[in-house]
C-alpha cells in the first residue's frame, strides 16, 4: 500500500487552528461548568444556607430569611471574583509582556491551565454545607485568576494561527468550539451525574448520591479531566514564537517600568486602542455578569432546578455557538466594531426585558436564549479587533493589558448586582446593574476607530 502523501498547504494550515481551538473547546469545563451553570450556582444554593434558616422556611421559597441568605451566597461569589480581578489587574500585563520576550507563550499557557485544572479538581472537597462556602469561593477565585493568565497567552497565539484576512473567522471558530464543547460536556454531566433517573436522592446514570452535593462535586472533577485532555493539542501542534521575533526579556519589577512606557506610547500614538481597552473593560465585565449571575437568577427567581439549569445551559450554548460561528464571518466582512455594537445593543434591550417577565420560566427561556445569542459574538469580535490592532510581536503584552483593563473594573458588575439585590432584596433586580455596565461600554465603544497600534 503506498504511503500517504504530504498534507496539502490548506490542510497543514488548518491543523494548528484546530489544535488551538480545542483549548477553547476544553475551556468550557471552566467557563460553563465552574463559573456559570454548575459550581457557582451550587455555591449560591440553599445547601450553603444555615440549616436553621432552611428549617424555619419549611419549604417556602419566598421566606424572607431564606431569600436574604441566598442573596448573601450570591454576593460571596461576587466578592470572590472581585478579589480575583484585582490580582489579575496587577499581574496579567507583565506576564503577557514577559511571554512575548521569552517566546514561551505555550509553556505558560500549559502552566496556568494546569493550575486551573488542579483548582477544579480540588472543588471535589467542597461539601454542600455552610462551613465549606469560603473554601469553594476561594477555589473559584484561584481558578479565575489562573484562567485569565492562561487566556492572555492563548489569545496572543491567535496571530500565530491566522492571517489578517481570516482572523475574525478563526477567532469565531475558537469561541464557537468553546460553546460546542460546553454542550457536549454539559450533556455528559447531566446524564452521568445530575439528571435523576428514578431515585430522587441520586443523580445520573451513575446514581451518585446528592447528599452534600457529591454528584455536583464529581461532575466538576470530571470536568477538570476534560479540560486537561483538550488542552494538550495546542501545546503539541502550535509552535512557539520564532527566536528572531522575540523581544528582550527584562526583570519582573523592570517589567512594570516597560508597562508604563507602553501605556505612555499608546496614549501618545494610539489612543484609539486605549479607548477600546476602556470600553471593552466595561462591556466585558457586563458579559461576565450575564454569565456568572444568569444561572443564579434562573434558580432563585424563576425556580429552575439544577437539572433545568443544565437543560437551559445546553440550549444557550447551542444558540451561542451557532451565532458565534456566523459572527466570525460577519466580523471579516463588516468589521468587528459593527458586530460588537449591534450585539451590545441587543443585550441591553433583552436584559431590560428580563425585568418585566414576572416569574414565567417560558419568558426566561426566550429572553435567556436571546442573551446567549449575542454574548459570544461580542467576545469573539473583541478578541479579533485587538489582534488586528496589536503590533506584531507584542500581542502577549497587549492582551495582558486587555486582561488587566477587563479586570480593573471587574468589581463593577458583581458590586452593582450585589447593591441592587441588597437594597431591594430581589435577586432579579441585580440584572439592572449588569445592563447599566453594558450600556456604559456601548457608549464608550461608539467613537472607537479600528487602526493598528504604534508602540515605541
Amino acid at each position: 500500500m503506498p504511503s500517504p502523501g504530504p498534507a496539502s498547504p490548506a490542510e497543514s494550515a488548518r491543523r494548528p487552528v484546530l489544535a488551538w481551538a480545542l483549548w477553547d473547546w476544553g475551556s468550557a469545563a471552566f467557563n460553563a461548568v465552574v463559573t456559570t451553570f454548575v459550581f457557582s450556582t451550587y455555591l449560591a444554593s440553599s445547601l450553603f444556607v444555615d440549616p436553621a434558616v432552611r428549617a424555619a422556611a419549611n419549604g417556602d421559597a419566598d421566606d424572607p430569611a431564606l431569600v436574604r441568605a441566598l442573596a448573601d451566597n450570591a454576593s460571596a461569589v461576587g466578592i470572590a471574583l472581585m478579589i480575583a480581578g484585582i490580582v489579575v489587574a496587577l499581574v496579567a500585563p507583565v506576564l503577557g509582556q514577559r511571554s512575548d520576550g521569552t517566546g514561551r507563550r505555550k509553556l505558560w499557557l500549559g502552566v496556568n491551565t494546569g493550575v486551573v485544572v488542579l483548582a477544579m479538581a480540588a472543588m471535589v472537597f467542597v461539601e454542600g454545607t455552610p462551613a465549606y462556602l469560603v473554601l469553594g469561593a476561594t477555589l473559584l477565585a484561584i481558578g479565575n485568576v489562573f484562567f485569565e493568565f492562561a487566556s492572555v497567552n492563548y489569545y496572543a497565539m491567535l496571530t500565530q494561527v491566522s492571517t489578517r484576512e481570516n482572523i475574525g473567522r478563526v477567532s469565531g471558530f475558537g469561541w464557537g468550539m468553546g460553546y460546542v464543547g460546553g454542550i457536549v460536556l454539559l450533556l455528559l454531566l447531566l446524564v452521568l451525574f445530575i439528571q435523576s433517573f428514578g431515585d430522587p436522592d441520586a443523580g445520573g446514570l451513575l446514581a451518585v448520591t446528592e447528599e452534600g452535593g457529591l454528584n455536583i462535586r464529581l461532575a466538576v472533577l470530571a470536568s477538570a479531566l476534560w479540560y486537561a485532555v483538550f488542552a494538550i493539542p495546542v501545546l503539541l501542534r502550535v509552535p512557539e514564537i520564532p527566536a528572531q521575533d522575540r523581544r528582550v526579556r527584562v526583570g519582573f519589577l523592570r517589567s512594570y517600568v516597560v508597562l508604563w512606557g507602553t501605556l505612555r506610547s499608546l496614549w501618545r500614538d494610539s489612543r484609539q486602542v486605549l479607548l477600546f481597552l476602556a470600553a471593552s473593560a466595561l462591556f466585558r465585565d457586563g458579559l461576565a455578569g450575564v454569565f456568572t449571575f444568569g444561572a443564579i437568577i434562573a434558580a432563585q427567581v424563576f425556580g429552575f432546578t439544577s437539572t433545568e439549569v443544565l437543560y437551559f445551559a445546553v440550549a444557550a450554548n447551542l444558540v451561542a455557538g451557532i451565532s458565534t460561528f456566523v459572527a466570525g464571518r460577519l466580523d471579516d466582512r463588516f468589521g468587528p466594531k459593527r458586530v460588537i455594537l449591534a450585539s451590545l445593543a441587543s443585550l441591553i434591550v433583552l436584559g431590560t426585558v428580563m425585568l418585566f417577565i414576572g416569574t414565567s420560566q417560558t419568558g426566561f427561556w426566550i429572553v435567556g436564549l436571546g442573551l446567549g445569542a449575542f454574548v459570544g459574538p461580542v467576545q469573539s469580535a473583541s478578541r479579533s479587533l485587538l489582534a488586528r490592532v496589536a503590533p506584531e510581536g507584542r500581542e502577549g503584552e497587549i492582551f495582558g493589558l486587555y486582561a488587566t483593563t477587563g479586570r480593573a473594573v471587574s468589581f463593577l458588575a458583581p458590586g452593582l448586582f450585589a447593591l441592587f439585590v441588597g437594597v431591594t432584596g430581589d435577586t432579579r433586580l441585580g440584572i439592572l446593574g449588569i445592563v447599566l455596565i453594558l450600556a456604559a461600554g456601548l457608549l464608550l465603544m461608539l467613537p472607537v476607530r479600528v487602526k493598528s497600534a504604534v508602540l515605541r
